[in-house]
């Protein structure tokens, strides 16, 4: 026969177990309130992903110059000081001969050149125009890594949010067993109860017990993750959401995601956006069948100085111009296979983006029919988990009088905490619809 010493001794441990693990999980004053939209503009403005994306984006901002795409002329400058030493030997004609010592000649240029293309085929007026759809490309490259991290953040704090539900539930499942038990204990000790019956209710409160324990490590994870998405310097800073609840936004129609979609997919913009791109690569080949022309001027300086001759020394100085005007005429049949492949990438860019649009419609119809089903699925926990409950507290009642077994009652208690549980998940993958739906239709930004 078990003793009331070792039962209260192992009563007691359960107790401490579970207070201890109130005390490092649950909300108290320690912990911060972090909303969903202090989430997003933190790991918005801190993580590391999106500010690598946004150094990518000023790249590209600034090479959108007119300098970069030719318009703007180059101003070079050439200077140099040499000279020579010789010793000169002369036979001369008549058969003279005359010979010099070391002779030292130097001389010096100063230089400034202008050059500019005054005509390349409007090569340089299309390239300007590339400039400027790359740097539009960098921004919506940007945009792409906002929107994940927007939905990857909101998706993350509401799983947080889930895991804080499942950890209540479970916080309720050892407080229903322990009060299960402390009844067992008493008809127990009265001799109205078996040792197998009591025995039963603690293993089924040591079995609560450690899943409730294990749900605290995934909490925490969850968390760690968080704390991972907002690039916080302490990633095991201990906050709470101020949110208590999944809400569900259930008045999104397909037609208005659709229509977004279609306007304003970030991959679906960045594949219209490479199309017009392969079509500027396209001009910008065909425009060296073109001639060109080219305008220079420069201001030099010359000196010389002679070691032995008739002139001492010479300078001149002076302006020079000039203008270039020529053409390609043969270049192996180079240009014509660079038109001919420029084609073939602008079919490709036409391709790829039929492509992204294919599957960016089906991946929207499936989600829509994920989010739908599983409202309706919503709307059916939600009823099973009120019956649940109600089954409880009859069953319960009938187990204090003795007309319910034990293994009965743990069925019960089961079927409530899987309702639960069911009811968590259901909402949660509600949500991550809900998010997916929002983030192919380019409307994530709506969390902030």
């Amino acid at each position: 026969m078990i003793s009331l010493k070792k039962l209260k001794k192992t009563t007691f441990k359960n107790l401490a177990l579970l207070f201890s693990l109130i005390a490092s999980f649950g909300v108290t004053s320690a912990q911060e309130i972090f909303d969903l939209n202090k989430c997003i503009t933190t790991g918005l403005e801190r993580n590391f992903s999106i500010l690598v994306a946004r150094n990518n984006e000023e790249i590209a901002k600034a090479n959108y110059t007119r300098g970069n795409a030719g318009y703007l002329p180059t101003i070079t400058t050439n200077n140099s000081l040499g000279g020579n030493l010789n010793k000169i030997n002369q036979n001369f004609a008549d058969g003279g001969k005359a010979s010099h010592d070391i002779t030292h000649n130097s001389s010096g240029t100063l230089g400034v050149s202008l050059n500019m293309d005054i005509f390349r085929g409007f090569s340089v007026q299309t390239t300007y125009q590339k400039l400027n759809e790359l740097q539009q490309l960098g921004e919506l490259k940007t945009q792409v890594q906002i929107e994940n991290m927007t939905a990857n953040i909101v998706s993350e704090y509401y799983r947080y949010i889930q895991q804080v539900g499942i950890y209540h539930n479970l916080k309720y499942a050892v407080s229903f067993s322990r009060e299960r038990a402390r009844i067992d204990e008493e008809r127990y000790l009265l001799g109205s109860f078996s040792k197998l019956e009591l025995l039963q209710s603690m293993v089924y409160l040591n079995a609560d017990s450690s899943i409730y324990e294990q749900q605290s490590e995934a909490l925490r994870a969850s968390q760690v993750r968080m704390n991972e998405l907002m690039a916080l310097e302490n990633l095991g800073t201990d906050f709470a959401p101020f949110d208590s609840a999944i809400a569900i936004n259930a008045d999104l129609k397909f037609e208005d995601l659709l229509e977004s979609t279609l306007r304003h997919n970030s991959n679906l913009l960045i594949a219209a956006k490479n199309q017009v791109i392969s079509e500027m690569d396209y001009k910008i080949i065909a425009a060296r069948a073109y001639p060109y022309v080219t305008a220079s001027t420069g201001y030099g300086y010359n000196y010389n100085r002679y070691g032995n001759s008739s002139v001492k020394s010479q300078h001149a100085q002076g302006l020079n111009y000039g203008v270039s005007v020529g053409m390609s005429i043969y270049d192996g049949n180079n240009r014509k296979r660079e038109k001919n492949n420029a084609l073939l990438e602008i079919e490709s860019r036409k391709y790829v983006y039929q492509e992204v649009e294919q599957a960016v419609r089906a991946d929207l119809l499936t989600i829509y029919f994920a989010y739908e089903n599983n409202l309706r699925l919503l709307k059916l926990e939600q009823q099973n988990l009120e019956v649940a409950r109600e089954n409880l507290e009859i069953a319960m009642e009938r187990y204090k009088l003795g007309n319910l077994s034990g293994i009965d009652l743990r069925e019960v208690q089961k079927s409530l905490l899987d309702a639960e549980q069911r009811l968590l998940s259901v909402k949660f993958l509600a949500k991550l619809a809900e998010i997916s739906l929002l983030q192919i239709s380019g409307r994530i930004m709506e969390y902030i």
